[in-house]
């Protein structure tokens, strides 16, 4: 197995090294953060799962066992989501805000108004999924992890995380495909 550059940190962040765990919040903070944004919708959200998720990951470290530290790190973010999202059910206050979940372009001289309008569209359609299906989809075509990795953060197997995957893609096709044909005058 190849070792990992997280490997040294992980072992001396085991040892009760605060500084050294500090390390390992640095390097996968933007990308835990942006899971939740994109599970939770609003940005306030996401800054507190993501906190809780490193408060959890922080308190757990000893019982870490190796594979894909971000993979078992975004496994306590999307479990601290889930929660929030639970929470939001039995209690709903507010509505999702309007925070986008999949990063805007940079802005360059042929970005046209359709592109952002494909964006929200891309969001909103997002938004619609189940929560387990909508997470599959941030972390496989958002985020990047390959279907292991995106198990192991699920806490599922490889078919249910491909499973999940399908039907969410198929989902999105559902609820895209309208919004094309009248954009392409079907």
């Amino acid at each position: 197995m190849v070792p990992s550059p997280d490997d040294d940190l992980i072992e001396r962040a085991r040892q009760g090294q605060v500084d050294v765990f500090n390390q390992l919040v640095q390097r996968h903070q933007a990308t835990v953060y942006n899971v939740c944004l994109r599970m939770l919708g609003d940005a306030q959200s996401a800054e507190d799962a993501a906190q809780e998720a490193f408060f959890a990951a922080y308190r757990a470290i000893r019982s870490f066992r190796g594979g894909s530290f971000r993979g078992w790190l975004l496994r306590i973010a999307s479990n601290q989501c889930y929660d929030q999202l639970r929470q939001r059910q039995r209690h709903p206050t507010e509505a999702l805000a309007d925070e986008p979940l999949v990063a805007d372009p940079a802005p360059g001289p042929a970005e046209s108004a359709a592109s952002f309008e494909t964006i929200a569209l891309l969001e909103g359609a997002i938004r619609q999924l189940p929560p387990d299906q909508r997470l599959c989809v941030v972390l496989i075509d958002v985020q990047g992890l390959d279907y292991g990795e995106a198990a192991q953060a699920i806490g599922a197997n490889l078919g249910t995380v491909k499973s999940r995957l399908s039907r969410a893609r198929a989902a999105l096709r559902e609820l895209l495909a309208p919004e094309f044909r009248l954009s392409k005058g079907e």
